[in-house]
């Protein structure tokens, strides 16, 4: 087990998932970018370092059918599984660090991503979630990521953080990925403290191309 994984197994072993400090009971700003963007409940969504996040659970009460969520920690997939009962059979359950994982190529209509990449701190690990997003993404589909903002933590679960706007975001992501649009985010933790996020969607183009499709 690596450090980062042992970390991970550690949250979620000693913390309820409702007292870490990124639990919402609905992730209301990502359900409605998902549906914007990928109204068609066949379509295939990959929810990475989406852990014992509601998510799951509220997609596929909207209908949703082809399901993937991934995390590093078996324990908190564990949790998620544990809540969906017979439920979670109709998802597909991958315990693996995102960086490392493999990824079918071109296998995800729609990629969503809530605070997992403002944990990269080192470039070469940005670059690897970028291939990886990228892989896994078929052409024309989309990423939601919801990372700090601005004014977000420069610190979270004892781990350092990298804060965003949208336009820095964008660059991060490179030339395949067009904005389509963002919005600022204060979300209440808690512990009664605010948290501010960037929620951004983007699109898959060849690289090079100017302009996003909206």
């Amino acid at each position: 087990m690596t450090d980062k994984q042992q970390h991970w197994e550690t949250v979620y072993r000693s913390k309820a998932p409702d007292a870490v400090s990124w639990y919402r009971p609905h992730l209301d700003t990502s359900l409605a970018l998902i549906e914007r963007a990928a109204p068609d409940h066949g379509a295939a969504v990959l929810d990475v370092g989406g852990g014992a996040s509601t998510l799951v659970d509220d997609l596929l009460a909207r209908g949703y059918r082809d399901l993937s969520v991934l995390d590093i920690s078996a324990e908190a997939l564990n949790v998620a599984r544990e809540r969906l009962g017979k439920s979670a059979d109709a998802v597909t359950w991958l315990v693996a660090d995102l960086l490392d994982a493999p990824l079918q190529e071109a296998r995800y209509d729609l990629w969503h991503d809530r605070a997992v990449f403002h944990f990269l701190t080192q470039a070469e690990q940005r670059a690897r979630y970028v291939q990886q997003l990228t892989r896994a993404l078929k052409p024309g589909g989309h990423a939601v990521l919801a990372t700090f903002g601005p004014q977000g933590p420069l610190k979270c679960s004892g781990l350092d953080t990298v804060r965003y706007d949208a336009e820095g975001l964008a660059r991060a992501l490179g030339d395949g990925f067009a904005l389509i649009d963002s919005a600022l985010e204060f979300h209440a933790t808690p512990f009664g403290t605010t948290q501010q996020f960037l929620y951004a969607l983007f699109r898959r183009t060849p690289v090079g191309s100017a302009a996003a499709m909206r």
